[in-house]
């Protein structure tokens, strides 16, 4: 089974959007040039990046509106752009925080963007999370979001939004979009680690304990949707974007993670790429690429895990 990226892959790789090139020159050439820096800010003016910021209206929202219409709203748009890794100074960003922030932040420290609900959605917070610390918005509430979701930490490790309607189990769903929220909140404050660094640690073990996708009582697969890989994920938890999540943040020695690596390798096709699965129904502006066909998303997503993997690093 392949493993290591080959050089015509790498080549097809380059050819792709900016979003794709920095990445691949960043993560799996080790490049650290003034060419990734320049790849990475033709994102807000070519391509995919450049096409998601011209769909942003006067009012700074997408979809003209906050969480829905799904996927073309202002979270799932900018989370989208989070994923291209556009610049985290870009004003039009900026100014997506700014309503993200002004409009959802409610009086129990979270985010709420719900008129009827009466408390604050944790997989949302999570998301939104991740967004004001990737483009460093500066506000103090930023310090809310990330507290009050330590707060609702659950006894196993992980997170589930439906806790406050009595599940006692948590979600995978929920516990990724909490985990990447936390590690971009960890970045942008550092002076702040220690204090998200055991909350990510024990969210992992959740995940671990699962080997990622399987029951920790029977051994069987929970559900098989998440060893499908779409992208972008939207709110939705897979294989993949957990590894890339683990490797992101440095976090394998974990021998539990050989079976999803397994999983991983065996999707590879002959010629070295990965395919992209469909995603969950909803509108979309445009399609970044099309599903059941080569990837590369995926390629590039599973190239870099498996060479994190393949290079033995531990936290």
């Amino acid at each position: 089974m392949m493993m290591n990226p080959r050089d015509d892959i790498i080549l097809w790789l380059l050819e792709g959007d900016p979003a794709v090139r920095w990445q691949t020159l960043q993560d799996l050439l080790e490049e650290d040039t003034p060419r990734v820096v320049r790849e990475r800010e033709r994102i807000a003016t070519e391509g995919w990046g450049a096409r998601f910021l011209a769909l942003q209206d006067a009012a700074g929202t997408w979809g003209n509106g906050l969480y829905s219409p799904k996927w073309i709203s202002t979270t799932y748009t900018m989370l989208t752009l989070w994923r291209l890794g556009l610049p985290w100074h870009n004003p039009q960003a900026q100014k997506g925080c700014h309503l993200l922030l002004e409009r959802g932040f409610y009086k129990d420290g979270g985010i709420n963007f719900s008129s009827t609900i009466k408390y604050s959605e944790t997989c949302i917070t999570g998301m939104v999370l991740a967004l004001l610390s990737y483009f460093r918005y500066p506000d103090d509430r930023v310090h809310h979001l990330a507290e009050h979701l330590l707060g609702q930490q659950m006894h196993d490790g992980g997170w589930n939004c439906q806790s406050y309607r009595g599940a006692t189990h948590s979600s995978f769903h929920t516990t990724i979009s909490v985990l990447e929220g936390l590690f971009e909140y960890e970045k942008a404050f550092p002076e702040h680690a220690a204090l998200v660094q055991e909350a990510q640690a024990r969210g992992r073990e959740f995940l671990l304990v699962h080997q990622l996708y399987l029951s920790h009582r029977t051994g069987e697969v929970v559900d098989g949707r998440l060893t499908r890989f779409p992208f972008p994920p939207r709110w939705y938890y897979d294989v993949l974007r957990a590894l890339d999540y683990f490797q992101a943040c440095n976090a394998g020695g974990d021998e539990r993670l050989k079976n999803p690596i397994e999983l991983l390798k065996k999707r590879q096709k002959p010629e070295g790429y990965w395919i992209l699965n469909s995603g969950p129904r909803g509108r979309i502006f445009f399609e970044m690429e099309k599903a059941r066909e080569p990837s590369r998303w995926n390629t590039l997503r599973a190239l870099r895990v498996l060479r994190w993997w393949k290079n033995g690093k531990s936290c």
